[in-house]
């Protein structure tokens, strides 16, 4: 518990097997109150290295995607009754170690939800990011702050916590099952007026981290450019999105 509030962390996993237990025994344990990893038809053993480690641990029968795996993430956090929920890869892309600044500003009320940003310091290039995907990462990001009206870092980071109330509210069902998933539910989570902070953020690209090829980057970029677009034309009532209408609805009830 962290200020009475119960803290979930959340492992999307595929093919985890290698980086699992270097992640866990990496999380300060004293701020989490209960693990979960979603397997999702992983090819290794990664299911049995979770349960030997005392994950509470859920198998997709079918690969579902990215994006169906964290539905299932969040789904089953707010069904243990959790407070607060981190996002936390389990290939050790992301340090664990900043888990209390990313818990912290949610369980004192400053903010919903905390981003672990890699372009607020120097950490993207000098943990290895790939070029191109650091100017596309700075591309998207200043389209993406005109467009839905607000200034943060960056949208692509996969190190997020949330407050109940924003996982509660969000219709996450609406989203995609893909890697796009991240950045509608920042469209969804800004739209709704929830306060986002961000923390810097050291990333590492090592062999056993997972990462998307060219050809799904460029796919994931368009994607983003798309959902911009579609959160700036709801935003003024020129063409309604899926993704937007259901917090609308909740506003006029």
């Amino acid at each position: 518990m962290l200020n009475g509030k119960k803290v979930v962390l959340v492992m999307p996993a595929y093919n985890a097997a290698k980086t699992l237990k270097r992640t866990f025994n990496d999380i300060p344990h004293g701020y989490i109150d209960e693990f979960i990893l979603v397997d999702d038809k992983n090819q290794d053993n990664t299911v049995e290295i979770s349960k030997s480690l005392g994950i509470s641990t859920y198998l997709h029968q079918n690969n579902r995607g990215y994006g169906g795996n964290q539905k299932t993430c969040y789904a089953k956090a707010l069904e243990c009754g959790a407070d607060i929920v981190v996002m936390l890869h389990p290939d050790y892309q992301y340090t664990p170690k900043l888990i209390p600044a990313m818990v912290s500003p949610i369980a004192e009320g400053v903010h919903d939800c905390m981003l672990g940003s890699r372009i607020l310091g120097k950490g993207a290039r000098t943990g290895g990011m790939p070029l191109y995907k650091y100017i596309a990462n700075r591309f998207l990001t200043l389209f993406q702050n005109i467009l839905v009206n607000e200034k943060l870092s960056e949208y692509h980071t996969g190190y997020r916590s949330f407050s109940k109330e924003v996982l509660e509210k969000l219709p996450l069902e609406q989203n995609s099952d893909d890697f796009i998933f991240d950045n509608q539910m920042l469209c969804q989570t800004i739209y709704a007026g929830f306060k986002i902070g961000e923390v810097t953020c050291p990333t590492k690209y090592e062999k056993g981290s997972s990462s998307i090829n060219f050809i799904r980057s460029c796919q994931y970029g368009i994607g983003v450019l798309q959902c911009s677009i579609e959160t700036f034309l709801h935003r003024f009532d020129i063409r309604k999105s899926a993704m937007l209408e259901p917090l609308d609805m909740n506003k006029e009830n």
